[in-house]
């Protein structure tokens, strides 16, 4: 059964339903300016209804009922004017039929002094809209039609001119195409030209195609502005007007939170970098070492800083993956070792997460394969120039960095030198890596035990008697959501999360990054022998950055099973000493090489020049023949040469007084000499030869 105020449509006009009653319903059409009330019996509307011809829809004026005009505003007067006028009518049954209407209609003329049309008007209006109050509201709202196309006339729309010259422009379809183009080209892009400038620009279009118009009458600025408002929406303005890059960070709207995505601890880490705005000083105090890097791995659904690394490599693979081992593996030694005495349960975040979110530089390649084949983990990479998709990573680390500025000297500020006399900030360092790690250390406890996060987004079945702090969000969801973390050997997650790098196998073992390493297992594989053999060509190869005394060969490709190589005597150069400075050293000695070859060719080509001269110049000296035939010359080399040897041997014999003059030198042995003044023989050491 309908009620009253329902909306119907019926034979494609509707209807609104005005008065019930047992027999019959009593509408008007909502469309017509010229509609009355109708009576229709009930049994009819119910047999349409049956057919399907008659069906309840939405009220057209419901926002009518949400309106609320201002106090004593010309709208809140029209409308109570109104339904004083007619409040006599709308109460009385009889209003609603045709043979008691007119003698009502003549009563209210005489008691409100309103024409009979308008008081028609005003019920029209009062039925048709929803019988309420609001229903008399004036359209204000439509009032000059705004954001709607001028019809186009011989006559310039709008105020004419008093001041300037000129009787102005009428913009038609040609002047708006220029608009615009001017627009589109040099105001809705990303650098950010001001409108003056394009309409500047549509003035140099204007006068080529109008050549003969006057300047004063040349479509104005405002004009501009006002088709830019008219035609371009706000959103489209301002995603137009904005860097692509900043509107997708900065400036979208927000459309969903970060925590809704997640099911629970460790569904999803956050992984970032920045360069810390604080300049070091070295161990020992005796330089600036320049600011260090800053890596935080944070969970999303807590909000908990699950691990971290600070140290002065740049962001990068191998730096991230040594911020993912510390958040996947107890921290309880190394806050020790800074001197923060905690329990596991304090820094609860051990085990392999499910996602973890990075930058596409450095969680993208085959590298971080192994860790998602090995182990499972789902890695998610945001778009590019996309930090607003790691919002939370990001918002951490002004709040670890906001713990220390205020106290900290060698704080990074707006600029090198302030003012004119002022001190450069780098010259302040006064904290060494250890003292700053320690103060991070602090600042992430401080942060996962304490902080209370106000804006948190909260579970709908998280109690409202659990503080919003990191430690309680991520205990009641490991017990009410997802479960504990997957554990793992911390052995075998090193090696996992470890770089990898190609490796090739010759006579002096394996070969990585110019050092040779071996290992038991590869010397009984019987690959080192130098013999026409077959072997393998190259292997994949794990590595620790802070170690180059060690490789981590994997001999079977997909397999886990993994040799531990170390440094041959042919690259012990490079023990004790870590991947970086290894690189470093090779890189020094190609540069040393190269410039060594330089001086090489040099004087190789020197040596050239001198050779080609002497032969030159021999050759001019050379007989054109040896007086004897060519047997007897070749018969007579062996006398010719044992000639030559004697006179060599007289030319390098001493003069006999400058020799006795200089008295014998006198031969002392350090050790014992041998009996028979032999040296010793050291070739089976040397050669390592036991037979």
């Amino acid at each position: 059964m309908l009620r009253i105020n329902d909306v119907v449509m019926y034979l494609d006009t509707r209807y609104r339903i005005l008065v019930v009653s047992d027999t019959q319903y009593t509408w008007i059409d909502i469309d017509s300016d010229k509609a009355f009330p109708e009576q229709i019996p009930l049994s009819e509307v119910d047999a349409e209804i049956l057919s399907e011809a008659l069906r309840k829809v939405e009220d057209p004026f419901l926002h009518l009922a949400a309106q609320l005009p201002e106090q004593g505003s010309t709208a809140q007067k029209v409308r109570d004017k109104r339904l004083a006028a007619i409040e006599m009518l709308i109460n009385h049954p009889d209003i609603y039929y045709r043979t008691g209407r007119n003698a009502l209609i003549k009563q209210a003329i005489e008691a409100s002094g309103s024409a009979k049309k308008t008081l028609y008007s005003h019920l029209r209006q009062y039925w048709q809209r929803g019988c309420t109050p609001n229903a008399l509201l004036p359209d204000y709202d439509n009032s000059g039609a705004r954001g709607e196309k001028r019809a186009t006339s011989d006559k310039k729309l709008g105020r004419p001119r008093s001041i300037a010259p000129g009787t102005g422009a009428i913009i038609d379809s040609s002047i708006e195409r220029m608009f615009r183009i001017v627009l589109d080209r040099y105001y809705l892009t990303e650098k950010s030209h001001s409108l003056p400038y394009a309409h500047r620009r549509f003035e140099d279009m204007f006068e080529t195609a109008n050549p003969d118009e006057l300047k004063e009458n040349f479509p104005t600025i405002r004009q501009l502005r006002h088709f830019y408002e008219r035609e371009y929406i706000r959103p489209d303005r301002i995603r137009l007007r904005a860097n692509k890059i900043n509107y997708q960070k900065d400036i979208k709207p927000l459309h969903g939170t970060a925590t809704a995505g997640v099911h629970g601890p460790g569904a999803r880490y956050e992984i970032d970098a920045t360069i810390a705005d604080i300049y070091l000083l070295s161990a020992d105090r005796q330089s600036i070492i320049g600011r260090p890097t800053l890596y935080a791995v944070i969970d999303v659904y807590s909000r908990l800083i699950a691990g971290f690394y600070v140290g002065l490599e740049n962001p990068s693979y191998v730096t991230a993956m040594l911020a993912l081992v510390n958040a996947m593996t107890d921290k309880v030694q190394l806050c020790q070792s800074y001197g923060y005495d905690i329990e596991s349960e304090d820094w609860p975040s051990i085990g392999i997460p499910d996602a973890i979110l990075a930058d596409r530089g450095e969680l993208l390649g085959y590298q971080i394969e192994y860790l998602e084949q090995a182990f499972g983990v789902r890695i998610e990479n945001t778009p590019p120039y996309r930090g607003d998709a790691k919002g939370i990573v990001e918002r951490n680390f002004r709040t670890l960095q906001a713990d220390f500025k205020p106290f900290a000297p060698g704080v990074v500020t707006g600029n090198i030198v302030r003012k004119r006399g002022g001190k450069d900030y780098r010259l302040d360092a006064t904290l060494t890596l250890h003292e700053f790690t320690k103060i991070i250390i602090g600042s992430i406890l401080h942060r996962n035990q304490h902080s209370v996060l106000v804006k948190y987004d909260r579970d709908p079945e998280m109690p409202d008697t659990l503080a919003p702090i990191p430690i309680n969000i991520w205990h009641w969801g490991i017990q009410n959501r997802s479960g504990r973390l997957r554990n793992t050997s911390a052995a075998a997650l090193k090696i996992a999360l470890l770089p990898r790098q190609k490796v090739t196998l010759s006579d002096y073992g394996i070969q990585c990054f110019g050092a040779y390493y071996t290992c038991r297992e590869l010397v009984e594989s019987g690959w080192l022998h130098r013999t026409r053999q077959q072997r393998p060509s190259s292997f994949i190869a794990a590595y620790d950055p802070a170690v180059a005394d060690v490789i981590y060969v994997f001999p079977d490709a997909g397999q886990p099973d993994y040799w531990e190589c170390s440094l041959t005597d042919r690259s012990r150069e490079f023990r004790g000493r870590s991947m970086w400075e290894m690189w470093v050293s090779n890189q020094q000695q190609k540069k040393t090489i190269a410039t060594a070859k330089l001086s090489e060719q040099e004087n190789k080509r020197a040596l050239e020049n001198v050779i080609d001269e002497t032969i030159r110049a021999a050759e001019k000296l050379r007989p054109a023949y040896f007086g004897d035939s060519k047997t007897e010359t070749l018969a007579g080399i062996k006398k010719s040469r044992l000639e030559a040897r004697d006179a060599e041997r007289q030319q390098r014999r001493p003069d006999s007084k400058t020799t006795a003059s200089k008295p014998k030198a006198e031969v002392k042995y350090l050790h014992k000499p041998p009996e028979d003044g032999a040296f010793p023989d050291f070739l089976d050491d040397l050669f390592g030869d036991d037979e």
